[in-house]
């Protein structure tokens, strides 16, 4: 049911259980999770990984694990969510310190925002990004996202101040067509 993304560099496939080990150890880098809801024990790391397989049940999309071609080595997750009290449908990432800094989230996003903009009847994408997450900030405006309002999203009883960063489907389209 999930399908399978390949871009250049990435793959972009289905979540499999023995991807659990790399991503509790990402769920537990306070650096890679600093802007993603904070760092999460063993446990909270096993449903947020259950709950990104069943967000593909439950509404047709969800995240991908993003994986290197070269080596099959785990990158992160990247894909679309929209649980239960989100502004909207959002394109997000979350790598591990390691795969940052090398435009892997820009190239997995905009696959992820093609997939979205084709497969969902939605006149817009979102990213919600921490006001401080400057590389986050970066990668929005790679995808053509412009800043909007700012909003408090609350995860595991917290809440969290974001700016909402959107693409409409027309922009999409002509950055799509001009190969942006």
């Amino acid at each position: 049911m999930i399908p399978r993304i390949e871009t250049k560099r990435l793959l972009l496939r289905e979540w499999r259980p023995e991807d659990f080990e790399d991503y509790a150890a990402m769920c537990a880098d306070k650096d890679v999770m600093h802007f993603l809801g904070g760092v999460q024990e063993r446990g909270d790391a096993w449903r947020s990984m259950a709950g990104s397989i069943g967000h593909w049940h439950m509404r047709g999309y969800g995240m991908w694990v993003v994986t290197d071609k070269k080596d099959s080595g785990f990158l992160g997750r990247i894909g679309l969510v929209n649980p239960e009290g989100w502004p909207s449908l959002e394109v997000g990432w979350g790598l591990v310190r390691t795969a940052q800094g090398q435009g892997y989230a820009t190239e997995a996003a905009a696959a992820a925002m093609r997939y979205g903009f084709l497969t969902q009847p939605v006149d817009k994408l979102i990213s919600s990004i921490d006001p401080d997450n400057v590389a986050s900030q970066a990668v929005a405006k790679r995808l053509g996202e412009t800043k909007g309002e700012r909003t408090h999203l609350r995860i595991r009883g917290e809440e969290f101040p974001v700016d909402i960063w959107s693409v409409t489907r027309d922009e999409w389209q002509r950055r799509d067509a001009a190969g942006i």
